[in-house]
Parts: structure tokens; C-alpha cells; sequence
């Protein structure tokens, strides 16, 4: 992404994580649950699971609360099992979108994701059509306080990100899956604001698109309704926004 599209994303993305604060808590308990559940409960050697707690604790979730959902995922308490599904699917323009979602009823959830994607025109794509549009990074888009910003880029590149874009106070820092513990550990303490991190599903380079103004507000609001949906982890998409 480049310029000043780029940043009528970020905004965008800003907008919808103060929207979305409040559904928080149970995506993040069900992800802790998943990420013990595939790579074990040391976070040290989990990395997906060291991510989920540091999520939990920025969001407040108590202790006991984050050692139940692990305990869980583990087996060594009863619980639910949870599938994670991503589909895969193409909005008007040809605009990728990559809905992650994390069930214990497939049944249930494929249909009403199913149902989402044809109200808003948007249509299923074939395993791979889309994700191949796609690269795992760490994100973190935030805001300068009083750190200036050679020393916010010193600071992250010697921590071990891959990159990091500056417009105004608005910040975003890119990093390798692995390495996205240790910039924000880096972060921490620091003259600044992270308003959303995470490791995500981020478009590669050229593959963004540009639709025509009027499909805009649909294809965003069909992705909002994605969001919302009580299953769903995290929605990526490829639609280049234009600034107001």
C-alpha cells in the first residue's frame, strides 16, 4: 500500500477497533483455547499463544479468566471444541476477502457466513484463490505522542521489524509473524498510542484493488456484517479506500 489510500485504510481500521472493543473478550478466550490447543500452553514455544495473552492483557481480561480458556484448549478442563474455518470469497470488483472464523458448530456457521457474502453480492472463491493474494505480518498502527520519529524507526528496526510507515502522528510497523512479541515488548513504555496489533492476514504488495465509488460503501458495510458475526475472528480484505 502506498500514499494516501494507505492511510484512508488505516483510519478505516482504526474506526472499526474502537466500534468492535466490546466483542473483544470472546474472541480472544476462544483464541487463547485454539492457540493451546494446536501448539500446547508454554507461551514461550507458542508464539500464536504468546500473542493471544498479550491481546488478553491489553484488553483487561483477568488472569484467572485467561489460565481457564489455555486450561481448556489444553484438555485439562471440559469445554467446547472449536474449528477454525477461513472462507474465501470475492466482493463486487473483484476484491478479495478472507473471513477467519473459529466455531464448534460448522453447520451452523458456514450458512450464515454463506448467507452474509450473497446479501452484499459478495461471492465464494475455491481454497487458495484468495489467501495466495495474502502474507502473515505483524501489524501495529498507532500513534506518536512525544517520541519523534527516527527514534520510533530505531527503535522498531533494532527490535527486528521489517518496516515502518509514518504519516503525521499516524504510525504503522510491519514485522515477521515470529518477531511480533519482541517489537511490542520494545514498544512498551514507550511516547505512543497502539490502537490495533496483531498478526493478520495483510495484502502483498500490487494486489490491492480500486473499485468504483458507488460499490465503496456496500462492499464496507458487507465486510462490517462479517465482522460482527458472533464466529468470526478477524475479516482481511484487499479493497484499496480512497480518501474523503
Amino acid at each position: 500500500m502506498a500514499g494516501h489510500s494507505k492511510w484512508a485504510n488505516i483510519k478505516h481500521r482504526k474506526a472499526l477497533t474502537d466500534k468492535k472493543r466490546g466483542a473483544a473478550f470472546t474472541r480472544i478466550t476462544r483464541e487463547l483455547m485454539v492457540s493451546a490447543r494446536l501448539g500446547g500452553t508454554d507461551p514461550s514455544s507458542n508464539t500464536r499463544l504468546r500473542i493471544a495473552m498479550n491481546r488478553a492483557r491489553a484488553a483487561n481480561i483477568p488472569r484467572d479468566t485467561m489460565e481457564r480458556a489455555i486450561k481448556k484448549g489444553a484438555g485439562e478442563l471440559q469445554a467446547d471444541s472449536y474449528e477454525e474455518i477461513l472462507y474465501e470469497a470475492y466482493a463486487p470488483g473483484g476484491v478479495g476477502v478472507l473471513t477467519l472464523a473459529l466455531t464448534d458448530k460448522k453447520s451452523r456457521t458456514t450458512p450464515e457466513i454463506k448467507s452474509i457474502l450473497t446479501k452484499y453480492n459478495f461471492s465464494m472463491a475455491e481454497p487458495g484463490a484468495v489467501s495466495r493474494l495474502f502474507e502473515r505480518k505483524g501489524q501495529m498502527i498507532g500513534t506518536r505522542a512525544g517520541i519523534a520519529e527516527d527514534e520510533l524507526m530505531e527503535l522498531a528496526l533494532e527490535a527486528g521489524a521489517l518496516d515502518l510507515s509514518v504519516s503525521g502522528d499516524d504510525f504503522e510497523i510491519l514485522t515477521a509473524p515470529e518477531d511480533f512479541s519482541q517489537v511490542m515488548e520494545a514498544l512498551e513504555g514507550k511516547a505512543l498510542r497502539i490502537d490495533e496489533s496483531g498478526v493478520r492476514l495483510l495484502p502483498l504488495p500490487g494486489t490491492e484493488i480500486t473499485v468504483d465509488l458507488e460499490k465503496t460503501p456496500r462492499i464496507l458495510s458487507g465486510i462490517e456484517k462479517l465482522e460482527d458475526h458472533d464466529d468470526v475472528q478477524a475479516v482481511y480484505h484487499n479493497l484499496l479506500a480512497l480518501d474523503e
